[in-house]
């Protein structure tokens, strides 16, 4: 919903979720060969629905780039197709490799989302087959999804406060649909995006015919499309709590068992266990991105 606002302001262009940041820094380190990554850039699905020609990023590509310049280029292209000066990324993937992109692109901007972790939990369960690939270290209930949340939103709010207020800025969903408004306005203050009121106005405008799960854009922003007091169990709101529960109370939320706010034994070895297993998930991931066994299995689209 943030995402199609924001790209609804003149002043910036963000697409969908896109997932190649990593798999090219990883692929590219160092001074990049225009060539060879322009090969990669041809053999990624999310790049060739965007409709920007090969022959575009390449005469945008030079030598001697550093990967975060060459891939700023790239994004630039489909900001230019808009008509736009600036582009942004939402994809919630790279939450995992906020220390890569701040190496890639030094001077971003971050803005963080945070929604009651319990109601992301049900949003995220309750997402359809294919929409998102289930690897082993992928989350399957709500508990496990507590672990990702609590160190991802961790691991955010730690970034934010290194790079300071100029480049992080911090909302609350709740609040984003309580006074979309004066929330967006806020966003487009710190980004210096112009606002328009025109953005707000995206309900029925977007086509969600590929994309059955975002078919809540097809109204305003609404309050109350997940509630964890009516649609989670008490067991799994305790067990989500056991886990998370302590950041849960440092960013205001209410708890269903307020001693929860104290995390113990079991909840530092369920957070080491999925910390163990998705640094795992992401070196296999590495491994395989920089294999020359990449490009077979990514055949050219452009």
């Amino acid at each position: 919903m943030l995402r199609v606002i924001l790209d609804r302001s003149p002043g910036i262009a963000i697409p969908d979720e896109t997932f190649f940041i990593p798999q090219l820094a990883h692929r590219h380190a160092g001074p990049v060969d225009p060539d060879e990554l322009l090969d990669d850039l041809t053999r990624l699905p999310r790049l060739a629905a965007w409709g920007v020609p090969a022959e575009d990023l390449a005469a945008r590509l030079r030598p001697s780039m550093t990967t975060g310049e060459a891939l700023d280029a790239v994004f630039s292209a489909y900001a230019e197709k808009h008509g736009k000066p600036r582009w942004g990324d939402k994809t919630p993937m790279y939450m995992r490799h906020l220390d890569l992109i701040e190496r890639l692109f030094p001077d971003a901007q971050y803005l963080h989302l945070i929604r009651d972790g319990r109601d992301a939990a049900l949003a995220f369960l309750d997402m359809p087959e294919g929409v998102v690939t289930k690897t082993w270290a992928h989350p399957r209930s709500p508990a496990g999804f507590a672990c990702e949340w609590r160190t991802e939103v961790r691991r955010a709010r730690d970034l934010g406060r290194r790079v300071g207020p100029s480049r992080y800025f911090e909302i609350r969903y709740e609040e984003l649909v309580a006074d979309s408004p004066g929330v967006v306005r806020s966003v487009c203050d710190f980004a210096g995006l112009p606002f328009e009121p025109e953005m707000l106005e995206y309900a029925g405008a977007i086509d969600v015919s590929a994309k059955p799960h975002h078919r809540r854009l097809l109204q305003p922003p609404t309050r109350g499309v997940r509630d964890w007091r009516s649609q989670m169990s008490s067991q799994d709101t305790r067990a989500f709590e056991k886990i998370a529960g302590d950041l849960l109370a440092d960013l205001g939320y209410e708890l269903l068992d307020p001693p929860a706010a104290r995390p113990g034994v079991r909840a530092a070895v369920s957070l080491a266990w999925y910390r163990a297993r998705m640094g795992a998930w992401n070196a296999a991931a590495d491994a395989t991105q920089r294999s020359p066994l990449w490009r077979r299995r990514h055949p050219r689209l452009l």
